[in-house]
């Protein structure tokens, strides 16, 4: 099994990132957390390119952001990467992103189910084995499943 080499992001949130009420609006984790993964893929030897020269690429099939406290401008926070889930054959997984604020409470949780597309075929593939070695060597989220 790989050794994980990217676990977690630190970032400090922008104006942008801010909605009417003052906090993180919600695309706003939903791009951290695309970033997130594919920060992680690029530390484990898949880079944008990577994915364009190999015919593949990671799509996201659902999203799920459960909210537990507010994330304000200029805030520093972490946000890790989990696996929450894979299916048997190895094509689909879910992916957990935690964001977790400098007073250490958690802010906020993302869940992508996440499958890898074969850009010729457009059908879902599993990942190359170097890949899938990555991934499996993500911290496993407390209620890791097998997914359908």
């Amino acid at each position: 099994m790989s050794e994980n080499k990217l676990s977690e992001i630190k970032v400090r949130t922008r104006w942008g990132e801010m909605d009417q009420n003052g906090h993180m609006r919600n695309v706003a984790y939903l791009d951290l957390s695309a970033n997130c993964r594919m920060e992680f893929f690029d530390a484990n030897g898949y880079t944008l390119m990577d994915f364009f020269g190999a015919g593949f690429g990671p799509i996201v099939l659902k999203d799920e952001i459960e909210y537990r406290a507010e994330v304000r401008l200029a805030e520093e926070i972490t946000i890790t990467n989990e696996l929450a889930g894979m299916n048997e054959e190895g094509s689909r997984f879910v992916f957990r992103n935690r964001f977790v604020r400098a007073d250490g409470k958690l802010a906020a949780s993302v869940s992508s189910l996440v499958m890898f597309l074969d850009l010729a075929t457009r059908k879902k593939m599993a990942p190359p084995e170097k890949l899938l070695s990555a991934i499996l060597s993500m911290n496993k989220s407390d209620d890791y499943t097998v997914i359908k």
